[in-house]
């Protein structure tokens, strides 16, 4: 696992549980994935909401809208790609992932 002085996300979400998971989460995909410099992190938010959206993958949703916002997308950018991904991965995906989208900035 990560070496830190504060839980990680998936260390608080499933620490004991799964430890192998949360030391791949941590090492690999946010460790070292995320720190490639081939891809800007926004480019790589982009690519992950954009892929959460058509997996329908709603509990992962709220993370990666914040950290999409964090990697410097815009509220617009994200309704406006969650618009463009009903016609690519569904009516039903992009309506769910716009409910949580809302949500998650009217609480911001």
């Amino acid at each position: 696992m990560a070496n830190k002085t504060h839980p990680t996300g998936a260390e608080k979400a499933i620490g004991s549980f799964s430890p192998k998971l949360v030391s791949l989460t941590d090492d690999v995909l946010f460790g070292d994935v995320w720190e490639r410099s081939a891809l800007s992190k926004r480019d790589r938010s982009l690519a992950t909401i954009t892929a959460l959206i058509a997996l329908r993958a709603s509990e992962q949703l709220p993370f990666h809208l914040k950290k999409g916002v964090e990697n410097g997308l815009t509220q617009e950018e994200i309704v406006e790609l969650i618009t463009h991904m009903a016609f690519y991965s569904g009516w039903p995906s992009a309506m769910s992932a716009i409910a949580v989208a809302k949500k998650v900035f009217e609480e911001e």
